[in-house]
């Protein structure tokens, strides 16, 4: 192997497996979702605070998050990689509060609302986009990050896009195999703004790592994470459809223009 000089632009490349494991996360995460937009609100018309808040770790804990970090996890490069842990505890934070904030926005008041919908597609647009960033900043590694933005201003464009497309599926589709499919949709486009992110960055070689005691990393870290949301996904499952939490869901919802 030719040895890496300060300066040098390094060639990054992606593994096959990790890539098909953070589209399947971010397909499971988004139908746990939808699944669970619908018995957000009860039949007394009041949102059910609990469900919120699982449809806002499916969403943006495990369809957006996990997704993002198990994708950059594919994202190899021939220098050692590991993730500052306060950076990346505070990105998942990030997105599930955000992700619950724009779920409420959007249908957590007695109807699906069109002005929360907008709203709420610009919030988690946004911070799917701060988060994304703020993920790549947390990587700890023996370069330099330079953005083209053109390319960070298209994944902007990318997320605001997959929000507003996902706040409505989740308010206006009833049926399961439906929802299957919008799984799949908002899955390719959580995937798209993440690999479309990662292209606007160049990592230039630096002639050695910051030191950093609070990273983490490990081979292993991809099959941790997806094994842990895959844990959550199915917890949460079980929780709202076995009614746990879940009051009657209202009848004849329809979407309303708010």
């Amino acid at each position: 192997m030719t040895p890496l000089v300060a300066g040098q632009l390094l060639s990054p490349e992606y593994t096959p497996g990790m890539v098909a494991l953070s589209f399947l996360i971010s397909f499971a995460g988004s139908l746990v979702a939808l699944i669970c937009a619908r018995r957000m609100i009860g039949a007394d018309g009041k949102p059910n605070l609990a469900v919120v808040a699982c449809a806002a770790v499916a969403l943006g804990g495990i369809g957006i998050w996990s997704m993002h970090f198990i994708g950059m996890l594919a994202y190899r490069l021939p220098v050692p990689v590991s993730y500052n842990m306060p950076l990346t505890v505070v990105s998942l934070v990030a997105a599930i509060l955000i992700s619950g904030i724009a779920l409420y926005m959007a249908g957590g008041r007695r109807h699906f609302s069109r002005s929360g919908w907008l709203a709420g597609s610009l919030l988690a647009g946004l911070g799917v986009c701060v988060m994304h960033y703020m993920g790549m900043y947390a990587m700890n590694m023996r370069a330099s990050i330079s953005f083209d933005i053109a390319t960070v201003g298209l994944s902007a464009l990318i997320a605001v896009t997959a929000a507003a497309a996902a706040l409505w599926l989740a308010f206006n589709l009833r049926k399961f195999t439906h929802q299957v499919a919008a799984a799949a949709v908002m899955g390719v486009a959580v995937c798209t703004m993440h690999y479309v992110g990662m292209s606007a960055a160049s990592m230039i070689c630096t002639a050695s790592a910051p030191a950093d005691a609070l990273a983490i990393g490990g081979s292993y870290m991809g099959l941790i994470v997806f094994g842990t949301a895959g844990a959550v996904l199915i917890f949460i499952y079980w929780v709202v459809t076995g009614n746990s939490l879940d009051t009657p869901v209202a009848a004849g919802r329809r979407p309303h223009p708010g």
